[in-house]
């Protein structure tokens, strides 16, 4: 038996302190031996070891080099090599090694994961994926090497598939808390919100402290509908973790969610101040404040937000962007660089119908319950033509056993509730169900799930209604708009191809009841005689600028008063004080709390005229002042978002109420509140509108749009790409 040397006894003693996690004796005993003998391979690769995790990466290179030229025979020494350049982000190296290590030893399941690891990092997935089932094959109680592949599979969108390898990793580790973690992210990337929410307990019994574990746990409860519970899970990432940028953004969104928007300010400044690179957080942040019409920091805030979407950083969601700038292009920019950010990879090309079928519409939306949205088209959905379209419904919202949802329920021919499926599977359906124009009703608002249309549900997408702008990219081929909605010289901002109705591009729904309640103004808290200006946009659409001029119209018609919605206290003490900043009584502010539609409606006959808001006018509620009988004065900006009212009045035949710029609207508003004759005219041409004009007839409108689809999918089975499209209008009905 030979002796061991002296550098072995030494190494022995640096092999026990490492063990013991006495790493500071090991690696001093470890210099020690390679200062005396440079060639000692353990030594090398037990200081290499030490450096790397130690976070040297590029020290523990340089020695697990020299431990290789050491021992070039050994496979482990090339694998430990190829660990240091992976960590070092020299992927192609680190393949390279691993390759040798594998020429040394065809069966080391190590060396064959960890080059399935190199290989992900460059994004060659099929090579990786090849690599991690050879060390399955080797080993298939590697629960490590099921684990990585599982990661994998999730990163290229198969979520399915890495589940399977999830739980496979857990049976051969019960104690696997990242397993468990990362197959809580692929539930829940499958919307199987509850099974996602379990796995992540899972995980945080194995770990409790893991602060990404429970915010996205919280992420998941949002998406089960309890706000509450997130909450309380994000709370605890912050005790955790309180540098934890993400989650302060998170319970942001859940302080929102349950009405607490004050709160949620606080959240989105800490969160922006940990990471002022974070994704839409200074627009969230912004947003808060606006919903709060806390204007403290308003143009600092608009001009870094305008900044950094114009230098290409994801600052704000688009639709924060509709409410702060009229300008098409900038809003161009915001929607590309959202739509970008969630992208996926297009399922292949769907295979073509026989022609000659009806044309299948499919509508999706998360609004198809008591919501604005079902409050304009639910007609609409109605009237469509079943001779020559088969009309569906994808609902991916909560699902709620409302009047409205019954009504829509025998609106559509199927009404598929896919809230649950991912989108890529309600793509899937979408195709096979052979829907020939799938129509999204949410863009970029909320709920909305651009996801559905970047896999290409159907061969023709458009948008429509929901979302009053343009998404930035190609994954709808259509926007559907009018003439006044989008000018000539702000067409090259939208990246749909347009589909022009022939009047207004809004729906209207007919059977909207209006309440046969009569309120005093008393009731209400206005007053008996004067002027009542009203303006029930939410609070976010009203910014100091707007305001400036309202004041100003105030102070100028004795006794009037001016109505707006509030959502909370803190608007109202707001917007009072701003008032009286601009020497106007606050008491002159009165606030219209939430109601019923039908009631809702009803309350607009104590109003005298509606006030329109710039940048993001009146849309839904301008089209309920309308139909209640309370004429709209709006001024029109460049944006689809600023120009819906103006689109509604042309419809309606009132364009004398469309200023043409701000001293205009003002004087109008003041005119008009000097003379009750004028506006009581006005008044009775509007009702006397509701039976005649193009924008109350939805039976029309159903005719026009159905033209459109028609040609649309006419262009497709054709070969044709998209083109902008003008909709004859179709004779008045009787």
């Amino acid at each position: 038996m030979s002796t061991p040397s002296p550098a072995d006894a030494e190494f022995a003693r640096a092999a026990a302190a490492y063990n013991e996690r006495n790493w500071d004796t090991a690696e001093r005993i470890a210099r020690a031996i390679v200062g005396a003998e440079p060639a000692h391979y353990d030594a090398l690769n037990l200081l290499g070891i030490i450096a790397a995790q130690t976070r040297r990466a590029p020290e523990a290179e340089r020695l697990l080099a020299r431990a290789v030229a050491a021992r070039p025979g050994l496979a482990i020494a090339h694998n430990n090599h190829a660990n240091a350049l992976r960590e070092l982000g020299r992927f192609e190296d680190a393949v390279a090694g691993y390759q040798r290590a594998i020429a040394l030893e065809g069966r080391d399941a190590l060396a064959w994961c960890n080059r399935g690891g190199a290989l992900h990092s460059l994004g060659r997935t099929e090579a990786a994926l090849d690599s991690y089932g050879r060390a399955i094959a080797i080993r298939p109680d590697y629960a490590e090497a099921h684990y990585s592949r599982a990661v994998l599979l999730h990163d290229a969108g198969r979520s399915a598939e890495a589940i399977q390898g999830y739980e496979r990793a857990i049976a051969l580790a019960p104690g696997y808390a990242d397993a468990y973690y990362n197959l809580g992210n692929a539930l829940h990337a499958l919307r199987r919100h509850g099974a996602a929410v379990r796995a992540y307990d899972a995980a945080l019994a194995l770990a409790p402290g893991s602060a990404q574990a429970l915010n996205n746990r919280g992420n998941a409860l949002v998406d089960l509908a309890r706000p509450a519970d997130a909450l309380d899970s994000y709370s605890r990432a912050i005790a955790a973790d309180p540098a934890l940028a993400e989650a302060y953004g998170n319970r942001g969104n859940a302080l929102t969610d349950l009405g607490r928007p004050h709160e949620a300010v606080a959240d989105y400044a800490r969160a922006l101040a940990l990471d002022p690179s974070r994704s839409w957080i200074r627009g969230d942040w912004t947003q808060a404040m606006l919903s709060l019409c806390d204007w403290s920091q308003f143009a600092p805030a608009l001009a870094a937000l305008e900044g950094d979407v114009r230098a290409g950083h994801r600052a704000a969601k688009p639709l924060t962007m509709l409410a702060l700038r009229d300008d098409p292009a900038l809003q161009q920019r915001a929607a590309a660089l959202y739509g970008a950010a969630s992208a996926v990879q297009p399922l292949p090309p769907a295979g073509a119908r026989a022609p000659g079928e009806r044309i299948r519409i499919g509508y999706y939306s998360a609004d198809l319950h008591e919501h604005a949205t079902a409050y304009l088209m639910a007609e609409l959905f109605e009237l469509h033509d079943r001779a020559h379209f088969e009309v569906h419904a994808f609902s991916f919202g909560p699902d709620r056993d409302d009047p409205m949802r019954r009504r829509l329920r025998g609106a559509f021919e199927s009404f598929h509730e896919v809230r649950d499926r991912s989108d890529r599977e309600i793509a899937l359906l979408s195709r096979e169900l052979g829907i020939d124009v799938a129509v999204d009703l949410k863009g970029y608002t909320r709920d909305a799930r651009p996801g559905i249309f970047q896999h290409r549900a159907a061969p023709v997408q458009v948008g429509y209604v929901g979302y009053p702008g343009t998404c930035g990219t190609d994954f709808l081929d259509y926007l559907v708009a009018d003439a006044v909605l989008v000018p000539p010289a702000e067409r090259a901002h939208y990246s749909e191809r347009l589909i022009r109705l022939p009047h207004s591009y809004q729906p209207n729904d007919r059977r909207r009841t209006i309440a046969d309640v009569v309120h005093t103004r008393a009731e209400l808290g206005l007053p008996e005689q004067g002027m009542v200006y009203c303006c029930f946009n939410a609070s976010f659409k009203l910014l100091p600028g707007m305001f400036d001029c309202w004041m100003r119209i105030l102070g100028q018609v004795q006794g009037s008063v001016l109505w707006l919605y509030a959502e909370n206290d803190t608007v109202r003490t707001n917007l009072r004080r701003e008032a009286l900043r601009r020497g106007i009584e606050p008491a002159r502010l009165v606030f219209a709390a939430p109601l019923p539609l039908a009631q809702h409606l009803a309350r607009y006959r104590l109003a005298d005229l509606f006030l329109d808001t710039l940048p993001c006018g009146a849309h839904t509620t301008a089209s309920d002042a309308l139909w209640a009988g309370l004429p709209v004065l709006t001024r029109p900006g460049r944006a689809f978002a600023a120009r819906v009212a103006a689109s509604l009045l042309a419809a309606v035949g009132l364009p004398e109420l469309v200023a043409g710029s701000e001293q205009e609207y003002e004087l109008l508003a003041v005119a008009l509140g000097r003379d009750p004759g004028r506006l009581a005219t006005l008044a009775r041409r509007l009702a006397a509108a509701r039976d005649t004009a193009p924008l109350f007839d939805t039976p029309a409108l159903a005719r026009h749009l159905e033209q459109a689809y028609r040609a649309i999918h006419e262009q497709r089975l054709a070969g044709r790409p998209p083109t902008d499209l003008d909709v004859r209008a179709m004779p008045p009905r009787p």
